[in-house]
Formats: structure tokens, C-alpha cells, sequence
């Protein structure tokens, strides 16, 4: 007869090691190998069409280089170059594309939170750039520099963050021409994961470099990746002075750069998934090339911001079954050319954290996901189509990454038998919340959200009703009175800040962009 009483514990020790497990942990999880199969929408010759599309649209149409020192590096590399139009022979370009990495490290100030990029390796890194947030009390108003540290720390907590970004929300109390530097030190001071530069001016790009310069070292910076620029291309088919200087002060230091075509679909490019793709396509590989006419072999990410456009207000839309395509469709061309590559996630277009900034958020997730993409942006705190980052949302968003994370893993096999060997303890009609197995491994075996809540319906009314967006901004509030803030070594936060002081000098204070000190 099988014996169906729970399990003798055995001693202190697996107590013990439940007690650590049920601890808060704020470790960073590794960088995601994404074993998930790929989704593929297309087959060998539509990829192939989509290819040759673009090389027509580079051969034919042109791009619009608005700049006239990358005319001028267009012009040395063979490209023909009629005013400030640059039309790109397809073998050039092949050519150009073919020495950039497909995998490489970032570096970060704490080595043990390095992270692959390329190939299946993808990393989760917050939203940026909202010029309003909904703070700690839900409240929608202008951040400061201590909001932007908030979410800087609230990054360095949340394990399912591989990065700090850069101006999470805008900091309003500084002058716009110098709010890159407060922006990159506070990237730096509150957290020693990775974190992005600014490229809002080819002046504030190179300002951040030599920022990274002090952190990491001159030399460290030619031979390891430590940040990452973006640059927007200006759909369609433009790219400009401003993101072209500051691609070359990255590309220069060999920092890796995202070149981002930023798509309103129906608005700046055609009204149809494919020939939208294919344009975006052109525009994304007329900048990965321009890359390695500044520096062969600087590492470079395939980028894109997609949305399409509603007919109804002509406002940018979210978590559209077109977006999931053209993810699907950007990972199979990215493949193709051997680059890795950017997407945006957890969008949406709600006003509050409400169920419809859940659904986007969780349908643009899974897409991203099942795309294999590498450079995961905006994952946590998007809302309002970028017009505010969250709290409430932002460590929703981030537990959401964690949870994307496990899925991604794919299955584990390595306690298969001792698993399997529990049926025949418990046998018919027992349960086993009590076996030493389940003891053991019940936190690795199924994700157990802190945010979600999975109670009765009793007890989450005797603990007070409380719904998600309560209970995330308490969860962030305790997050914060347990932020311990990871110390710059003190010559180097020295030399930052007095580099910060005398840009700060050099730079007139102004309601503009850094262009000429």
C-alpha cells in the first residue's frame, strides 16, 4: 500500500534554503539566450523580394543625406552622390554591411552584468525619452533630475532589466543644452549595468564618450562596447546633420549605434505591411552602411521604432497585429544581412495604467519574443505613446521581462527523473505540495509573480481590495527605501563630476540642443 502522508523534513536545511529563495532578490538575470523557435512569416523568395525592393529603392529612389561631411565620405567610398541625394549600388552596400559584428559584449561597470548581444543573445532596457511621468502617487507632471534617478535606481533592482538607459523621463530642471551630462553621470552613479548615451547633438554624443572615457578607460573603449547610441532616421528615406554627427562620434570610439528608421505606417511610409518593411528596410541599411564608411568592423544594430497610424485621428497606434508582422518580417531580414537588431517593446496608447496598456504591452511582448530580437527598448514604464513613463507600469513592465525571460528559456530537462520519480511517491489521489522535490524546487519550476495577484477572491478583499497599479507603486516604494546604490570608485566620480563642471561652464545654458561648444 503507498503511504500518502507528506514527506518527513529532513532537518534545518531545506528550510533553510527556502527561507533564501522567498528572499527579495534584485540580481540582474543573465542576458536572455532565447531558445523559443523563431516566427517566421515569410519564406526564402519573399525575403529575397524584400531584399531586392530595398536595393531598388537604394539603387533608384536615393536617400537624403543632409549632412555634407557623410556626402563628402559617400563620395570616397563610390557611392553616387547628386546634391544631397546618395543612390547606393546593392554591391556596395552588400559589401559595406558584411564587416559589421553579429554578436558582440557589452561591458558594464560591474563585470558580472555583461551581456551578449546578436545571434539568439537579447537584452531588456527601459523606455526614454517621455517628457511627462505618472510618479509614486500616480500623478502626471514634469520630472526633475531626482525622478530620473528614481527610475535609474528602480532599472538597477529590477532583475529583468539588463540596463539603465539614459533619460528615462526628461529632467526639466536642467538647461536642455547641458541635461546630457546630468543625465549620463545619473545613468552611471545608480546603476553599474550597461546604459545608453545620448545623441542629441553630435557635441553632447562626444561628451558622453568622453564620459565613458573617465568611467572605463580610453583604451577599454577601442576594443569593448559600453554603451550604445541611437540615431532616428527622418522616414522617409531622410537621415540629418544631427544623427549623423553623433553616429560618427559613436562609431568612431567604436560604440555601437542603432540605426532607427521611425515608422508611421499609413503616414510616412506606404499603407501596407510589406512595401512599408521593404522602405524601412532601405532606410535602416543606408545607415548601417554609412557605419562602416566611418569605421570598418564598428559594431552597429538594425533599428526601427513601428507604429501605425489611426485614419481616425491620425494619432500613432500600439500593439497592432501590423506591428507583430513587421517584427516578425525585421527579424527574418536582419537574419538574412547577419546583424543583430532593435525593436521597441511593451508600447501602448493608453492614458493610465488600464487594461488597454496591458493588452498592447503584452501582445507587443510576445511578438518581440517570437521575432528574436536582440536590442529589446522600451520594456518598461512605456505609456501614452511615449508621452509618459509610469512607475506603477515600469516595474509591472520589468517583472513582465522576467516573465518573458523564463518563457524564452525554453523547457528544462536537467530534474526530469526526480520529477518523475515523485509520481510514483504520491501515487493516485495525493498531492505533492509536500514532497521534498516540490519543497525543493517549486520557485524555478513556475514563475511566481510579485505583482500579479493569483489570490482568492476572499483574500484579496480581507487585504483590502487593492488592484495593480496600488499595489505596483507600493511594491516601488519599498523597492526604493531598499536601493543601495552601487559606489563609483571615488577618483573616477571625482573626475566625472569635474568634467561635468566644466562643460557645465563651457556650455551656455540654453533652451536648445548642444551644436557648437
Amino acid at each position: 500500500m503507498t503511504d500518502l502522508s507528506p514527506p518527513r523534513r529532513r532537518g534545518g536545511g531545506r528550510a533553510a534554503r527556502r527561507a533564501v529563495r522567498t528572499a527579495p532578490n534584485f540580481d540582474m538575470l543573465p542576458g536572455l539566450e532565447n531558445a523559443l523557435p523563431l516566427t517566421e512569416i515569410m519564406d526564402g523568395s519573399q525575403v529575397e523580394r524584400i531584399d531586392n525592393a530595398s536595393m531598388d529603392i537604394l539603387e533608384n529612389v536615393g536617400v537624403q543625406f543632409r549632412d555634407a561631411i557623410a556626402l563628402e565620405d559617400w563620395k570616397k567610398a563610390g557611392a553616387k552622390v547628386v546634391g544631397e541625394m546618395v543612390y547606393l549600388d546593392r554591391h556596395l552596400v552588400r559589401d559595406l554591411i558584411s564587416t559589421i559584428p553579429e554578436t558582440f559584449t557589452y561591458h558594464a561597470r560591474d563585470p558580472n552584468k555583461n551581456v551578449a548581444l546578436g545571434g539568439r543573445n537579447s537584452v531588456f532596457v527601459p523606455m526614454t525619452g517621455a517628457p511627462f511621468l505618472r510618479d509614486l502617487e500616480d500623478k502626471r507632471r514634469n520630472p526633475m533630475l531626482e525622478d530620473l534617478a528614481m527610475f535609474h535606481k528602480l532599472s538597477h533592482m529590477m532583475p529583468g532589466l539588463h540596463s539603465s538607459a539614459h533619460h528615462i523621463v526628461e529632467p526639466y530642471d536642467h538647461p536642455i543644452s547641458q541635461r546630457h551630462l546630468r543625465i549620463t553621470y545619473s545613468s552611471m552613479k545608480h546603476s553599474d549595468k550597461m546604459f545608453m548615451g545620448m545623441t542629441t547633438s553630435p557635441k553632447n554624443a562626444e561628451d558622453v564618450l568622453d564620459m565613458c572615457a573617465i568611467l572605463f578607460g580610453e583604451d577599454f573603449l577601442e576594443t569593448h562596447p559600453v554603451t550604445t547610441g541611437n540615431c532616428n532616421g527622418n522616414s522617409p528615406l531622410v537621415w540629418d546633420e544631427t544623427m549623423l554627427g553623433a553616429m560618427r562620434a559613436f562609431c568612431r570610439r567604436n560604440q555601437p549605434v542603432l540605426c532607427s528608421p521611425f515608422v508611421l505606417g499609413g503616414a510616412n511610409t506606404p499603407a501596407s505591411v510589406p512595401a512599408a518593411v521593404a522602405q524601412l528596410n532601405a532606410e535602416a541599411l543606408s545607415a548601417l552602411a554609412y557605419t562602416q564608411v566611418i569605421r570598418r568592423g564598428a559594431p552597429a544594430i538594425y533599428g526601427h521604432y513601428l507604429s501605425t497610424v489611426s485614419m481616425k485621428s491620425g494619432a500613432p497606434m500600439a500593439g497592432t497585429p501590423e506591428i507583430s508582422q513587421m517584427n516578425f518580417m525585421i527579424g527574418q531580414m536582419a537574419r538574412y544581412y547577419g546583424v543583430p537588431w532593435r525593436t521597441s517593446n511593451t508600447l501602448g496608447g493608453a492614458k493610465t495604467f488600464d487594461a488597454q496598456a496591458g493588452y498592447e504591452s503584452a501582445t507587443t511582448l510576445s511578438a518581440v519574443l517570437h521575432a528574436g530580437a536582440n536590442y529589446i527598448w522600451h520594456s518598461a514604464g512605456w505609456n501614452e505613446a511615449g508621452m509618459h513613463c509610469s512607475v506603477a507600469k515600469f516595474v509591472v513592465d520589468a517583472e513582465q521581462c522576467a516573465m518573458g525571460y523564463r518563457m524564452a528559456q525554453g523547457l528544462k530537462w536537467d530534474d526530469f527523473d526526480q520529477a518523475l520519480a515523485a509520481v510514483g511517491d504520491i501515487g493516485p489521489g495525493g498531492h505533492y505540495l509536500g514532497h521534498p522535490h516540490t519543497q525543493d524546487n517549486f520557485q524555478e519550476a513556475f514563475f511566481m509573480p510579485d505583482l500579479l495577484d493569483n489570490n482568492s477572491i476572499e483574500q484579496w478583499v480581507a487585504e483590502g481590495s487593492v488592484e495593480i497599479t496600488e499595489r505596483a507603486l507600493n511594491h516601488a516604494k519599498k523597492l526604493l527605501s531598499e536601493y543601495q546604490e552601487p559606489k563609483l570608485d571615488e577618483a573616477k566620480n571625482e573626475e566625472l563630476l569635474e568634467y561635468i563642471a566644466k562643460r557645465e561652464r563651457e556650455i551656455p545654458a540654453a533652451d536648445e540642443l548642444n551644436q557648437s561648444y
